[in-house]
């Protein structure tokens, strides 16, 4: 039986990257975006169009989400759901619109909802496995509030989904990437060109994420490897999240931090 993987967002570098290393485990991978273009030049650069399939769907509207379901029901079996489209506007509360904080948490939050209650009936008879992409930004505060909120928000739905799919064999979990080298920077990089140096320094293993980093970890949630595993959040962050050195030699004002 022909087996299949649904990404959205597929068309940004972590989804692309994503559908690309799922390919190895997954005989098709519908790549979802709500840039029709970009979704078939991200499909188009992965391979053959028979594998790698553009479909554009704004995962927020809930008709969308139910012709996305529905175009997967025709392609095989789906053994793994990715909700990994997201995006973050405003960096504080007091730059956050009531709009802006609405469209943060339909984007990051309730489309995975939208994507698991119109995927479930496919996800149960595969015995498949959701996994969302989340953020560090979920776990502890690094800006952007309304992303940050709909982040951890995402976080609490993935441990929920988790213990209530699991009698039907389904896994849930998520990633929580640190900064990650993506085309989204290229803003920041062009007003701060030094930007991914000074990010660095608080990371433990000295270098911010690839977007293969993300991919791998999504892979191995998705695989038999992880066949016990449900209901987590994978930091996938350089080890942001476990500490900084700075801080550490700060404190102890020892050195070999």
């Amino acid at each position: 039986m022909t087996t299949l993987a649904i990404v959205t967002g597929a068309a940004g570098d972590i989804g692309r990257a994503i559908a690309e290393r799922l390919a190895d485990s997954h005989d098709v991978i519908l790549m979802v975006d709500i840039d029709a273009g970009a979704a078939e030049a991200a499909a188009r650069g992965l391979g053959a169009a028979d594998r790698f399939i553009a479909h554009a769907a704004d995962i927020t509207d809930e008709a969308a989400v139910a012709a996305m379901a529905e175009k997967a029901a025709t392609l095989g079996s789906l053994k793994t759901l990715v909700n990994n489209a997201g995006a973050a506007r405003a960096v504080s509360l007091q730059s956050t619109s009531p709009d802006i904080w609405r469209q943060d948490m339909a984007l990051n939050c309730e489309a995975a909802f939208l994507t698991l209650r119109a995927t479930e009936e496919q996800l149960k008879a595969s015995q498949g496995s959701m996994i969302n992409i989340a953020s560090v930004n979920g776990l502890q505060i690094f800006g952007h509030p309304a992303y940050s909120a709909a982040k951890a928000a995402l976080l609490h739905f993935t441990r929920a989904a988790a213990v209530e799919y699991g009698k039907f064999g389904m896994r849930c979990n998520a990633v929580a990437p640190g900064t990650v080298r993506t085309q989204a920077w290229n803003a920041r990089a062009d007003a701060n060109p030094n930007v991914f140096e000074e990010a660095k320094r608080w990371y433990p293993l000295r270098r911010v994420v690839d977007p293969a980093d993300v991919a791998n970890a999504v892979a191995f949630l998705a695989s038999p490897l992880a066949a016990a595993i449900t209901g987590i959040c994978l930091p996938v962050d350089c080890g942001l999240t476990a500490g900084q050195a700075e801080l550490a030699r700060t404190f102890s004002q020892s050195q070999d931090y």
